[in-house]
């Protein structure tokens, strides 16, 4: 298992800092998430040779890796042009990730939840494309439902992922979402039981849960926010003693694929950059100690 942190809360470091730091705090993957220079969010990527040759000496001196990239790309519409750029931009993602010797990419459903139908139909239109690619490139393609995806639910989107019975497609637990997953029971144990066998990450981070009276306080009041957060295990809902112990009954640690290696576990937390300086490394330890049976320095 990789256990993995997600750069978004210091890519404002540049790319150099950005990797030490990662080492420094005990991490041997970065899970590269939408950056500005490499994978913006949208937006065509840019991973520039002087970008990449930079990443790749960071990577050299520190001894670290980068277990997967993160797009979030237009790829479900409703939009056909959208939907096409969106494609575009995932052909040359995928032309970096085997530049840089990366074998998983991890993404979201996209689209919008109030036009399912379609959205879904266009979601299907790009996997049509893109799988053959996919399957030829050696990536592992992982899909995880975002809230306000055209689908917000767990098993749904767990459905979705075994309906292209592949080796090369698997499925991404984000627990910040867990509370839209299965419109607020929080039950995590059904859900990972669910995906089953094509669970092959998971996202750490804590939240609220939205569906509970005054969690949020949003005005205007009926404004249709998908409302969450990714703050540090504890500051939130979510049963992460349940989580564990049912990622340890399914042996997640030990895990690996023909495709794309092992199983991923990354530190994704976001919005309190002053709390890094511990969070990252308590939650490593967390992670190591739950799963691996290492206890923390």
């Amino acid at each position: 298992m990789k256990i993995a942190f997600d750069v978004d809360v210091i890519k404002d470091l540049g790319i150099t800092k950005m990797v030490h730091q990662v080492a420094d705090w005990g991490y041997k993957y970065i899970e590269q998430s939408p950056h500005p220079q490499i994978n913006p969010f949208y937006k065509h990527p840019k991973a520039s040779r002087e970008i990449m040759t930079e990443y790749k000496n960071a990577l050299k001196a520190t001894g670290v890796e980068i277990s997967s990239f993160i797009v979030v790309y237009r790829w479900s519409g409703p939009d056909e042009l959208r939907r096409q750029a969106a494609v575009k931009n995932w052909k040359r993602m995928i032309e970096i990730a085997v530049e840089m010797g990366v074998q998983v990419i991890n993404t979201e459903l996209s689209g919008t939840p109030n036009e399912p139908e379609i959205c879904e139909e266009m979601f299907y239109r790009s996997m049509e494309e893109l799988l053959p690619i996919v399957e030829r490139e050696g990536i592992r393609l992982e899909i995880q439902s975002h809230p306000w995806d055209f689908c917000e639910r767990n098993n749904e989107t767990a459905d979705i992922v075994k309906s292209f019975r592949s080796e090369n497609v698997k499925y991404v637990y984000s627990v910040p979402h867990t509370f839209f997953y299965d419109n607020g029971k929080g039950d995590v144990k059904s859900m990972l039981e669910y995906v089953g066998d094509d669970l092959s990450h998971v996202l750490i981070a804590d939240t609220m849960n939205h569906t509970k009276h005054c969690r949020y306080i949003v005005n205007p009041p009926g404004v249709d926010a998908a409302v969450h957060q990714h703050v540090g295990v504890g500051e939130g809902e979510v049963d992460f003693t349940t989580l564990f112990k049912t990622l340890r009954e399914m042996d997640f640690a030990s895990r690996s694929w023909k495709v794309g290696g092992e199983s991923i576990i990354t530190s994704a937390l976001f919005g309190y950059p002053e709390k890094m300086k511990y969070q990252a490394v308590e939650t490593r330890e967390l992670m190591e100690r739950e799963l691996l049976g290492k206890q923390g320095g």
